[in-house]
């Protein structure tokens, strides 16, 4: 199981509208609008790291209101 935060920025405005519609798809433990850099942060898990890069591709990026994500995988040193 891979695990991953997802850093997320939005148009101005969109970010809780983000974060619900991210809180819906498979794969994603948790969404939370947030200020900082970022407007949204996702904690997402999957099977393998194809199939977080999948998910983040052709489910997260395509939530409209979505200008640019950053995905940082949880590793256990």
């Amino acid at each position: 199981m891979v695990q991953a935060y997802i850093l997320i920025q939005t148009e101005v405005g969109k970010a809780s509208t983000v974060a619900e519609t991210i809180s819906k798809l498979p794969g994603i433990i948790q969404a939370e609008d947030v200020t900082g850099p970022y407007d949204v942060i996702v904690r997402a898990q999957s099977d393998t790291v194809d199939d977080l890069g999948r998910m983040v591709v052709a489910k997260v990026q395509q939530v409209d209101g979505i200008t640019r994500t950053l995905t940082c995988p949880v590793v256990h040193l």
